[in-house]
């Protein structure tokens, strides 16, 4: 199926929420009606040999569907929003250039916000002025959280006066005049947030925590440690491999490991909700990607999406 132009851009479909919510079924099932294409906006499975613990839809149950950015960096790099961005955009051009639906599919929803909506460029470093204020920091205790609260009493409010790193970046750009952002250009978006109900999402959460264990995952951090990549890599924080080195290396039980990774990534579920209820435009399916009623609904919006975009 080929996307005729639009007149007010190509369109595209995002489909957000938080991890366990079935966002990779309801994209490929969209995908397939659609002609679609799916690009990735989950941080941890654009990571090379992350795959048990990153929860990637395997290769054989893609149904041939062209996926994204899967893969596209070392477990030892970090694939920041800026550079997730570029990539993802030039991905949404090709997709364009070739007739198809674009369909981003993830929970990282500062990749997300970074594709579409643009990030600020920052002011460099100053280390002159951090040197001076990490001085001022160990000598008079909460006098940088004093000193931002007189220029950006704002940023104030949202950094701990113990958080010096924080503090001294908000100096930094206090005062500064805001470069403006450019967001993603030539596509109209549809927004389809998945919102399960909490004791079921949990429920899978936890099933989902044993079953990686049991099913390689510190076989596979294993063979990433063996290989050269560093305890402490950015890739390796993630939940599930941050547990797995810690069995690994630090002789933490199994289950302990197991009963950590459900609380983490029940919390981080929630704060996927949060970011995303403060999204703008987000249409909400009350329950999973899988379920068959909320594919239906996905399909409806979809229809009326591209019906009113000519």
């Amino acid at each position: 199926m080929s996307i005729a132009p639009f007149s007010f851009g190509h369109p595209l479909v995002a489909v957000v929420g938080p991890t366990g919510a079935g966002k990779s079924e309801l994209a490929l099932r969209l995908a397939e009606l659609f002609g679609g294409e799916i690009v990735n906006c989950d941080s941890v499975q654009v990571y090379r040999r992350l795959d048990i613990g990153s929860a990637k839809t395997p290769v054989a149950q893609r149904m041939g569907i062209r996926h994204h950015l899967l893969d596209i960096a070392e477990p030892d790099q970090e694939l920041t929003a800026g550079v997730y961005a570029q990539v993802a955009g030039e991905a949404l051009n090709d997709i364009r250039a070739r007739g198809a639906l674009p369909i981003v599919a993830g929970g990282t929803g500062f990749y997300l916000r970074s594709l579409l909506d643009g990030l600020s460029p920052a002011p460099a470093r100053n280390d002159a002025l951090r040197e001076r204020l990490s001085a001022l920091g160990k000598r008079r205790p909460g006098a940088l959280h004093r000193f931002l609260r007189q220029r950006d009493a704002a940023a104030a409010a949202r950094i701990h006066a113990n958080d010096h790193q924080k503090l001294m970046r908000a100096i930094e750009l206090a005062g500064r005049t805001p470069v403006p952002r450019r967001g993603l250009e030539g596509f109209r978006v549809l927004k389809i947030g998945l919102n399960p109900p909490r004791a079921l999402l949990y429920e899978k959460l936890n099933r989902r925590a044993a079953w990686m264990f049991e099913h390689g995952l510190l076989e596979e951090t294993k063979a990433l440690l063996d290989g050269g990549v560093a305890p402490t890599a950015k890739a390796l924080e993630s939940l599930g491999y941050r547990q797995a080195v810690e069995v690994l290396t630090r002789g933490m039980p199994v289950a302990q490991a197991i009963e950590e990774c459900w609380q983490k990534t029940r919390q981080y579920a929630k704060r996927q909700m949060t970011w995303f209820r403060h999204e703008a435009g987000v249409e909400f399916l009350q329950g999973f990607g899988g379920e068959p009623g909320i594919q239906e609904r996905a399909v409806l919006l979809l229809r009326g999406f591209l019906r009113d975009g000519g």
